[in-house]
Order: structure tokens, then sequence, then C-alpha cells
């Protein structure tokens, strides 16, 4: 799902009332003074103090032998501080250790004054105050603030709000005339632009519900896949609604303060009915609606605080207002069951993925603005992307122009867009990378391996491109379009699905005489399978038509919190430990006998991938159509030369 590219002026901040910038003020002034008094009682003597040159013991009886010295002051401890005649100040130490009493004499002898002092180890009461001071106005002022924010908490989201305005919520609000975006802006979703029109309906004219008692939807889930374009519907709902909207994410409500969760939840609703009508926009909701009572600390936890509070405010809702709470998640399994009840969240939307005809027109809003060959056709690229989100076609789309840039061009081509494909799902090609003589056979026995089963699986998606240029984690890759969009997959096609899988590990059986490691993503792949095909689907003989849904899943909870494991014995274990090695390893038979069967053609196409790198679909049927002809040949030469 996407867009056009819109923008508008800056949303504009909510006035804040007096008492708020009072308070902030004052806090701000106490953290100032308390700054000021701290390097004051510190740092200031030294600042507005020069110390007094400091004298050894002999320099000491020099000054005084040569009658510089006009006046010393002993203290108990042996420091000495004095004033020459001249009015300059020094220092020093006697060696008390030494009992050395020369200084003595001397000092009568040249007139000195001498001044005994008393150790300042018995500071006095007030200094003791002083040093204390700076750490006393930091406590008073954290009690206080603590004392602020208990107010504020007690009485909603009035006041400050919590500590330094931490309980207000921090919604992004856009005023009615701001919002630009339009339901015809947002690309395919016929089917869930239709559903959650209602919701643009109601906040237009709620009259026509009150009018014969219906009440409209409080609030409405979105749920889908990240990256369909939830958060641009919940826009083109204000957009088309003109109605003002508050968009914050559910990670937004939780602090490291126990409250203020619960204190943004109760400002955001404030803010909501002050602009009513008006629209709520949660995003990634699980953050703080997710279920009660699992890995929490009780009901004390500042996360489930701050959900009790949304479902107290959701419950508290005016319908005459008309305020609309939208919410989107990818994990709706998560959330607690309280705030799905009808009366909250009264309907679910869900925004799927794209079909191929979506992807084209999603595909289009992303071409806008861009050169385009007029080769290019957005049909088959958007064939070519299944289980493409929006944001991922606007991902290829960006892929694309960045690699007509590196190619020196301004128009963007249907080469393009194939190499931003393959950089999206197989990584960035590195020509660095390169293969040994024998690693290069390899991948291109086990590539054309791939291709040619699945040319010859019946049910099997057509082949696109076969390369064997190595990319990201990938040495060589296969790429199967599908003909159409399918929703449901019969036992056939997944039966193909598994030989194809397993093409290229039999194609080096075939060819090679033994297997290597570049199978270990197709086998991969082809037991999550088998998997799937033995405990959700029910194909599997031995089994029945009985679905494990959960089966060999980690130890999970239920609606309820509880917690459970593997649904099925150690015994049905083993069974569907069997049935999943047999699916895989007659996939491989079949592969193998399919191979075996079209060896001319294997070893033709395998050839011409070493010589060529790269193939598409119709050189791979080609290769195919010629192998029995080639076939013919090879025996009517055997024949004549028997003869």
């Amino acid at each position: 799902m996407s867009r056009k590219a819109s923008s508008g002026p800056p949303p504009t901040p909510p006035a804040r009332e007096p008492e708020q910038r009072r308070g902030g003020g004052l806090i701000g002034l106490l953290l100032v003074a308390a700054v000021v008094v701290t390097v004051v009682l510190i740092g200031g003597p030294a600042l507005w103090t020069s110390p007094a040159p400091e004298l050894t013991y002999t320099e000491l009886l020099s000054k005084v032998d040569t009658n510089q010295v006009a006046a010393v002051t002993i203290g108990s401890d042996g420091a000495v501080t004095g004033t020459y005649r001249n009015g300059s100040a020094f220092a020093s130490q006697l060696p008390t250790a030494l009992g050395d009493p020369q200084l003595t004499t001397k000092l009568r002898e040249k007139n000195v004054a001498v001044t005994g002092a008393k150790s300042s180890g018995g500071s006095s009461v007030l200094t003791t105050l002083l040093g204390y001071l700076p750490f006393l106005l930091i406590l008073g002022l954290l009690w206080w603030a603590g004392r602020r924010a208990q107010r504020t908490l007690a009485g909603g989201a009035g006041g400050l709000g919590g500590i330094g305005g931490f309980g207000r919520s921090k919604a992004k609000i856009i005023e009615a005339q701001r919002p630009t975006t339009r339901f015809s802006d947002v690309a395919g979703y016929e089917g869930v632009k239709q559903e959650i029109a209602e919701v643009v309906d109601f906040l237009r004219d709620p009259s026509r519900y009150a009018a014969v008692g219906a009440k409209g939807p409080r609030g409405v889930l979105m749920v889908g896949p990240p990256g369909t374009g939830k958060t641009l519907l919940a826009r083109a709902v204000a957009g088309e609604a003109s109605v003002p909207f508050l968009s914050i994410t559910g990670s937004a409500f939780v602090e490291m303060f126990v409250g203020v969760g619960a204190s943004r939840v109760r400002d955001l609703f404030s803010e909501a009915r002050d602009r009513a009508p008006s629209i709520i926009f949660i995003d990634e909701i699980d953050a703080v609606g997710s279920r009660r009572g699992l890995g929490g600390t009780g009901g004390h936890e500042e996360r489930e605080q701050t959900l009790n509070q949304l479902l107290a405010e959701m419950d508290g809702f005016d319908q005459s207002t008309g305020t609309v709470v939208l919410a989107a998640t990818n994990r709706p399994e998560t959330l607690d069951p309280a705030l799905l009840r009808p009366g909250r969240f009264d309907r679910q939307v869900t925004v799927p993925l794209p079909n191929q005809a979506e992807r084209a027109a999603i595909l289009a809003v992303h071409i806008n603005g861009k050169r385009l060959d007029p080769d290019v056709d957005l049909t088959v690229v958007a064939r070519g992307t299944p289980g493409f989100s929006g944001a991922d076609l606007a991902n290829l789309v960006n892929e694309a122009a960045i690699n007509t840039v590196r190619g020196n061009r301004t128009v963007l081509t249907a080469a393009d867009l194939a190499a931003a494909r393959d950089r999206v799902l197989l990584g960035r090609r590195d020509a660095s990378n390169a293969l040994l003589p024998e690693e290069r056979r390899s991948v291109a026995v086990h590539e054309a391996g791939h291709a040619l089963v699945a040319a010859l699986c019946e049910h099997a998606d057509p082949v696109e491109k076969v390369t064997i240029l190595p990319a990201g984690m990938a040495l060589g890759a296969t790429e199967q379009l599908p003909e159409v969009e399918r929703r449901l997959y019969p036992e056939s096609y997944l039966s193909d699905l598994l030989a194809v899988r397993l093409g290229g590990r039999a194609a080096e059986l075939v060819v090679l005489g033994e297997a290597s490691t570049g199978a270990a993503d197709d086998l991969a792949g082809a037991t999550a399978v088998a998997t799937k095909m033995v405990t959700e689907f029910g194909l599997s003989p031995a089994l029945g038509p009985i679905g494990y849904s959960r089966g060999g899943a980690p130890t999970v909870a239920d609606d309820r919190g509880e917690l459970y494991g593997r649904p099925y014995s150690e015994q049905t274990q083993r069974v569907v430990d069997q049935e999943i090695a047999r699916l895989v390893r007659e996939a491989e038979v079949r592969a193998v006998a399919l191979l075996e069967q079209h060896r001319s053609a294997l070893d033709r196409l395998a050839a011409r991938l070493k010589d060529e790198e790269t193939l598409d679909g119709a050189a791979v049927r080609a290769v195919l159509d010629a192998a029995p002809a080639a076939a013919e040949i090879a025996a009517g030469t055997r024949d004549a030369a028997a003869r």
C-alpha cells in the first residue's frame, strides 16, 4: 500500500497552561540555585584566594637570618604562615619530628612577631552545615518534585503532569485543516476502505446514528503484516473526516517512573475530548496492550497500570462527543482480551498483503514522477512480487532507481526492476565472489535440476529465470513466477513443490554421483512444507484428517495465560517424523526419476548455464523441447554405426 507524497505545515503544539509554565520554571530555578550554591561552597575559596608561596624549612631559616620576616603564625600541627617586611605572605611547614629549637632562637634575635593558632580539625558547626547544604538542597528538591508528581497523578491530566512534564502524552496533534491524505491516495484495498468508511461517516455526522439509536464504533483495530499501510489508512480517515488527529505509539506511554504511563493515557484522552470530534491513533498497540499476568510483577507493574487506565478511558467515552480510537498491530494474538471486547474495540479490520492487481496499482503510485521505459509492464512486475507489502514495493522501486543511477541513465527499464527484485530477495551480487571451476559446474548442475523438474511437473509454477551468479548467501537461484494468485494449494501442487525443492540435490546425484552442501536450504524448505502437510493440512494417510497446528512449537501461553506444549504424544511424534521423512524421500525419488528420464536435457541445460550464467524461462523450455530430437538423432547415429 502506498500514497502520493504530500507535505504540509508542521503541527502546532498544544498550548500549556500557566500553572504548567510556572511549575516548570520553578523547578528550573531551584535546579540552577542548587548548582550555583554547590559550586560556590566547594570551589569558591579557591576562586577568590590565591595560594601563598610555599617555603621549605631551610628557606624559612634563611629568610629569618636575613631579617626579611616580619611575623609568623605557627599551628599546633607545625603549619607556618607569615608575612615579609614588604607585606607579602608565605607559608611553610616545621619538621616537628626533629624538634629543632633553632627557629625559636632566631625569631627572638630578629624580633619577629610569633603567634600560635589552633588546629583546623575542630571546625565549627556552621562550617559543617555549609558543607552539607548542597546535598540538603538536592534532597529537598527531589522531595518537593515527588510530592508534586503524586498530586498530579491523583488529580488527572492537569498540573505539571509528573516530574519534568513526563506525565504529559507525547502524541503528535494534527489539526483538522492539516491532514492532506485521502482514500484516493491509498492504492488498492477497496474492501478495507469501504469497511473503515463508516468511521468517517460517523465523525462527519454522528446525529444520523443518534436518530435511529445506533452508536458509532468506539474503537477500530487494524490488523495486518508490517508495511501494509495501517498508519496510512488511519491518516486517510483523519483526512476524509476533517477532524483533529492525535497520533502516538504504544511504547511512548511507558516510562521508568511508575504511574507516568497512566497519566499520559489520561492526558491523551483529555486532549481528544477537548478537540472532539477527533481521532486517536495508537500505533503498535501491542507494546502497551499485551495480556496481563504474563512476565510482569503483578498489578503494580507499570505496563499493566497503563493498560488498565486505557481500558477505563475507553469505557468512559461519551458517544455524543464523536471521539474514535484507531489502533494498529501486527500481533493481535498478544492483545489482552479485555481490550478486544465490544464497547472498546468494536471491530477488527484486516489489512492483508496486497494481491496482484493491488500490487500493480501500488507500483503505479511509486513510479509516478519517475521516467519509465515504455516496455515495462507493471502487471508482470506485480506478478513477480507475490508476498510483497506496500513498503516492500516502495523499496523495490527505489532500488530500481538506484540501479538506474548506477548505470548513468535516467529511465527505469524492466532490467532495473528485475535487478532490484533480485537485490531485495537474494541480496547484493558480489562480482568478487568467484567460484572454483568444479564449484561452478556443481552449481550449474544444481540449478539446472531445479529448473528442469519445475518445467516437467504439471502443477509447478513456471520458471522465469535461472542463474548461477552468486548473490547474498545464494550461489545460484531458480526463480518461478505463479501464473495466478493462489489462495488454496491442492495436494498435487504441494507434491510438485517438494519435487522442485529437491530437484537440485537430485541433479547432483544423477550427474555428479554425490550430493553436496548446496542443498541445505532446499532441504530445510522441503522439510518445512512436508511438516505442514502432515501436521496442519491432514495430508498424511498414517495420521488421517487431524490438524496439529501447534505441533512441535515451543511452549506458549493460551488466552487464559496457561502454558502448554506439544498437543500430542511421543508415539504420535514418531509417526509425524516418519511421515515427514517419507514425503521428502518420495519427492527426491520422483525428482531423480524425472532427471534420469531427461538426462540429455539436463546436460544441455547445465552446459548452457555454465557458459551463459543466466537463462530465462523460454530458454529452459527450448532446451527441454529440443532434447527428444537430439536423443533421436543420437540414436539414429548409433544405429547407422552398428550397421
